[in-house]
């Protein structure tokens, strides 16, 4: 049965059950430790939010204050009811923190009205208010009514508490010295959950909205009926759903305020941009901690918005990146020692969380000494070892292109060609799917799979660079640049950079599973654009078919070395399904789209002189990379 609740919810669960196997007897060491009380903290307006608050019992000393704020609740509700794991690890529970958790304007049990993604108010006046000044009053109470605190208030949360830990950041409050937006959602629109470069992640939004409706403030908190949506799996399941228009007519009926919101705005209109907290980035004082995973599927994007965001409008603020091997909120775990087949060598998310997490919260909020961390620390997982830098994307790093070259090859050299191309025909009916095999739900692991299912297909265009001489790592920014036409008025393009291991490569065993390495191909970067908006998001423009036309987008982020034997390849597509919903391939709103809207079309990639499809990235020399230890 499909289960209607988010990811992020269903990480945490398994977090804590693992956790109460490392600490005696469940809850008795934050029992015999902490003091729980169950506040109502009013904010400027006169709206009251939920609070529990728990307060060492050793009172000889005073404490700093461990906040996040969150919209999934801060259960358990009720004093005498202790959650297992205080702050944001183990060495922060036995430290000895005040750790306070908040529900949100509007969810669980605050009072208000909830808004998604609240934006921002650069000068608030009087009884206006936003998550920030939400943050503001809600420190200021604690400050000045909390006893024992030092006056000191460092915060963190990962993903939608993540975007609430950036509001820290903008709240101004002289007492936030330190703060950790973790795949913090950044940009709904552009790159995090919702949609990624204008494509909608249909799958992932129809399994969180319905979930999350009900912890909302308004008649249908609470009211839902459990989802009618049972399916083993989820490729047949969407297919048969159609369009995008049958959720609400099959299961939702329009019941679920936020997904109607976005069926209201199918292009980057007035209302997303209101909601890009990227432009307010200014005047941060806190020193910031944003972390990331290079294998996160849902915000990614989002962490590294966030820090490069403040790097470049807060030169004299304290900001550091961490993006390690993780999905979304790996790095959280107790055990993060390999990502489905992939291995690190080491348990990655403790590590993290005993040199990095903690170290940078002791020191602004306890005083000691400074963990020296380097402006940017990333984790390769090519030769699984941490790599600092002292800029992000660094210095060291060599502008270069990877591009089509006739014959499904890939080379670090233009085409010659006068006339070279590569065709495949998408079919809406037929989507290429995200992963191999039938599952239930999207998984974590997609983002590093085995993408030979996917080379297989004829709607999947592969291309294959030569064995590789040396050790070649890729890192920084990436732009993928499309030369193509189509047959039809629309098309997507999911462009997928993949490490192909060697034949001699040899099996190994993954848990109770054998991997067959010869010849894995491993995807290290993927990332989907809707060709609309091409040329802007606000204004979605057709394809004139049968025209070649440019087709430039970003994609996150990489440091990844390819090894020495191993070969780099890329994948073009014009379907990931149901990871993101079927374009129709007709210039529709594909949102009110019809059965009869769907075509398939004839896909031409180009890649010839005067038409290169490349890949622009950089190359980071191996000699100008540096192992952090702490």
């Amino acid at each position: 049965m499909k289960k209607c609740i988010s990811l992020l919810l269903i990480f945490f669960a398994c977090a804590q059950a693992e956790a109460q196997k490392q600490l005696p007897f469940d809850t008795s060491y934050a029992r015999a430790h902490y003091d729980k009380k169950e506040i109502m903290i009013p904010m400027r307006d006169g709206v009251k939010l939920f609070t529990a608050i728990y307060t060492p019992k050793d009172t000889s000393k005073s404490y700093p204050i461990m906040m996040m704020r969150t919209c999934y609740s801060v259960r358990p509700y009720g004093e005498d009811k202790y959650r297992l794991l205080l702050g944001p690890s183990l060495e922060f529970m036995k430290e000895g923190f005040i750790f306070v958790y908040q529900d949100v304007r509007g969810k669980n049990k605050s009072e208000g009205v909830w808004t998604e993604i609240t934006p921002f108010i650069p000068h608030i006046t009087g009884l206006q208010h936003d998550e920030a000044s939400d943050t503001y009053d809600a420190v200021d109470w604690l400050v000045k009514n909390v006893s024992h605190n030092n006056g000191k208030v460092g915060a963190w949360g990962i993903s939608y508490p993540g975007f609430f830990a950036t509001n820290f950041a903008l709240s101004g409050h002289p007492a936030i010295k330190a703060v950790s937006p973790q795949a913090p959602v950044t940009n709904w629109f552009l790159g995090d959950d919702t949609h990624h470069n204008g494509a909608f992640f249909l799958m992932d939004e129809f399994d969180f909205d319905y979930g999350f409706a009900n912890s909302t403030n308004g008649p249908n908190k609470d009211k839902l009926p459990r989802l009618n949506a049972h399916y083993t799996d989820s490729y047949d399941f969407f297919l048969q759903m159609k369009t995008v228009a049958n959720v609400n007519k099959l299961y939702y009926h329009n019941r679920i305020p936020f997904w109607d919101t976005i069926m209201m705005h199918p292009n980057y209109d007035a209302w997303w941009q209101a909601r890009d907290i990227r432009k307010y980035l200014y005047n941060i004082k806190p020193a910031t901690l944003v972390v990331g995973g290079f294998y996160d599927a849902e915000d990614m994007w989002g962490a590294q918005q966030v820090y490069k965001n403040i790097e470049s409008k807060n030169k004299e603020n304290e900001n550091f990146l961490v993006m390690g091997p993780w999905n979304h909120g790996g790095w959280a775990g107790f055990t993060m020692d390999h990502l489905g087949d992939q291995q690190f060598g080491s348990n990655t998310s403790e590590w993290f969380q005993k040199n990095v997490q903690f170290p940078f919260f002791m020191h602004y909020l306890k005083g000691a000494p400074e963990s020296k961390l380097p402006e940017a620390l990333l984790f390769d997982a090519g030769t699984n070892e941490w790599k600092k830098m002292d800029t992000w994307p660094s210095m060291d790093i060599v502008k270069a292109a990877i591009y089509l070259n006739g014959k499904d090859s890939l080379s670090f050299f233009k085409p010659i060609a006068k006339k070279s191309s590569v065709e495949y025909i998408s079919d809406p009916s037929k989507p290429v799917p995200y992963e191999d095999g039938v599952s239930d739900d999207r998984g974590i692991t997609y983002l590093n799979a085995d993408q030979r299912f996917a080379s297989k297909r004829p709607d999947v265009a592969t291309f294959t660079g030569k064995e590789l001489s040396e050790n070649t790592t890729l890192a920084g920014e990436i732009t993928a640049n499309i030369y193509a036409s189509t047959t039809a008025e629309d098309a997507d393009f999911v462009v997928k950079i993949i490490d192909v291991l060697p034949d001699t490569s040899a099996s190994y065993k993954q848990g109770d599973k054998e991997v067959i390495a010869s010849g894995y191909q491993r995807l290290v970067r993927a990332e989907v654009m809707r060709g609309r908006f091409r040329n802007s998001f606000e204004k979605p423009e057709a394809f004139v078919p049968n025209k070649p036309t440019l087709v430039s987008f970003s994609i996150p982020d990489v440091l990844y070395t390819f090894k020495k034997g191993h070969k780099i390849m890329i994948q073009i597509q014009s379907s990931w399904f149901p990871l993101v919903d079927r374009n129709p391939q007709t210039f529709v709103d594909i949102y009110t789209a019809k059965e009869t809207d769907f075509k398939k079309a004839t896909i031409t990639l180009y890649d010839q002189a005067d038409m290169p499809t490349s890949i622009d990235l950089g190359i980071l020399d191996a000699n100008k990379q540096a192992v952090w230890q702490p």
